[in-house]
This record gives C-alpha cells, structure tokens and sequence, in this order.
C-alpha cells in the first residue's frame, strides 16, 4: 500500500513540488506550464483526512504524470476524460487489483472497510472497485 509520504517523494523526486496555500474555488489543482514543468496546490483547510489528503495528491499527481490537463473552458466530457485518467492512474498506484482481491479475500469486503484499509476515500474506493470489476469509474450506475 502507498502511503501520502511516499507520494509526496514521488512528487519530489519527478520534480513536482507540491504547494499548500489557501484557495477560494478549489480543494486541489494541478498545472502544467509552457515548458511541460507541473506543480500541484492544495488547501489545507478543505482537507479534513489523511485520506482526503493522500486521495488529492495521488489524483493531482495523476494529472502530471498523465499529462491529463484541460482548458477550464473545455467541454464537459473532454474535462471527464483527463479526470478520468487521473483517477485511474491514483487507483492503480494506491490500490492495484491485487492488493485489493486479497483485502476482500480476508474478508474486507464494505466500501468504508476498504476505503479504510488502503487509507483513501470512499468515493476513490468505489471507482477502484468499479474500474477492476466494470472497466470504467462510472460507480454511480452500480452503487
């Protein structure tokens, strides 16, 4: 399991510094400049967990290491897919199918269980549960 520090070291040692400053219209947000150089900001005050924290980071790193960015002006589903892939990588470095199957093996098997295990949020849970089982993050439709 990926613990926030290690994420903060792979922040660090990929050359992406991590910001904490206060933000009025985001929790996080990644961005990548003209050189291709990325930087990731949170907000302290919007994070209540460590698995909110760790959570953010892994799916703003997902943006960098994906290279998903859009234009705030994109369409809804342009927007949707560089999220989307930003969520995939977060789940497949903090909850690989593997280290999932034995969790529920052992009888973890409730989305807070699970959320809690791997110490991300339940949301995150469900869409790691939806990508491994269904191919898509589109946990709504199924839960």
């Amino acid at each position: 399991m990926t613990d926030v520090l290690t994420l903060y070291r792979e922040a660090e040692q990929s050359g992406i510094p991590i910001y904490w400053f206060e933000m009025e219209a985001a929790e996080s947000l990644s961005i990548m400049d003209g050189d291709g150089r990325c930087a990731i900001a949170l907000d302290p005050w919007y994070l209540r967990t460590l698995a909110e924290e760790k959570s953010k980071v892994a799916h703003e790193l997902g943006h960098c290491k994906t290279g998903s960015f859009y234009n705030e002006n994109a369409v809804l589903d342009v927007r949707q897919k560089h999220e989307n892939r930003a969520d995939k990588w977060a789940i497949r470095r903090m909850i690989p199918r593997e280290e999932l199957e034995q969790a529920v093996e052992s009888g973890c098997v409730s989305f807070w269980e699970l959320a809690d295990r791997f110490d991300v949020t339940e949301d995150l849970m469900r869409k790691a549960v939806c990508l491994y089982q269904h191919g898509n993050l589109a946990a709504e439709c199924y839960w």
